[in-house]
């Protein structure tokens, strides 16, 4: 199963046009990220839109914060954590790094290399990611965008995180970030790609099995006492 959790969100029509496109390249599931300011919009139409869709690809949503402002986050969190099935938070700041990986109630650190010159992990960083199962996020559109030496710079950074990954086994999540239907490439051309930078074809497995465990968990969120464990009703 192909599971892409970071497809940038849009309106209802083009929210259409990309899963329709992303269904026709093989992908069985996709979710929408918005912003903490869009995300309560797009609930709006998000039962309409998964009914549209239906018969070509299941669709969800993911909450992508972005903030400098760590007190900002933890509200962002807290307010929308019992309406996304995926929150995510786009790293970069160092700061922002280590509190997304010690906060259980995030689901994503998203490029925690993004505007550096470094990965933005280390090894602290890769045992708190799997203490608190977090998953950390690379997203394909940063290489598709990119160019030169700024290209070549991302491509390390992709290749310090799997160091990290092997190592340490965190849970790792592999997106395009497609903002159009020409950001959107065939299963068969991503899985190349990341095979090309380093990873094999079961790191990239792994990484599609963490996507629906993400969404797997969340529904039964408040249940669940930790990972693995769910509390059930006994009948009395």
């Amino acid at each position: 199963m192909f599971f892409d959790l970071n497809i940038v969100g849009n309106s209802f029509e083009n929210n259409i046009i990309l899963a329709k496109e992303a269904s026709k390249y093989g992908w069985d599931h996709i979710n929408f990220s918005y912003s903490q300011n869009d995300f309560s919009n797009a609930l709006n139409f998000k039962k309409e839109l998964q009914e549209e869709l239906c018969e070509d690809i299941s669709i969800d949503y993911t909450l992508e914060i972005k903030s400098n402002n760590i007190n900002e986050i933890r509200k962002s969190v807290s307010k929308f954590r019992n309406k996304a099935l995926c929150i995510s938070v786009v790293g970069g700041d160092l700061k922002v790094n280590r509190s997304s990986l010690e906060n259980v109630k995030i689901d994503v650190l998203s490029r925690p290399y993004l505007k550096r010159y470094d990965s933005g992990l280390n090894h602290v960083l890769a045992k708190e990611a799997l203490k608190n199962n977090v998953a950390v996020e690379l997203c394909f559109n940063d290489i598709l965008k990119s160019y030169l030496s700024y290209r070549s710079k991302i491509i390390s950074n992709f290749k310090d995180v799997y160091t990290l990954y092997w190592k340490y086994d965190f849970p790792l999540i592999l997106s395009s970030r497609a903002h159009s239907i020409f950001d959107i490439r065939t299963t068969h051309d991503f899985v190349a790609f990341f095979k090309q930078t380093g990873l094999s074809d079961g790191d990239i497995d792994k990484s599609f099995h963490t996507a629906s465990e993400i969404l797997e968990f969340n529904k039964n969120r408040e249940n669940m006492i930790f990972k693995g464990v769910r509390r059930v009703d006994d009948g009395s």
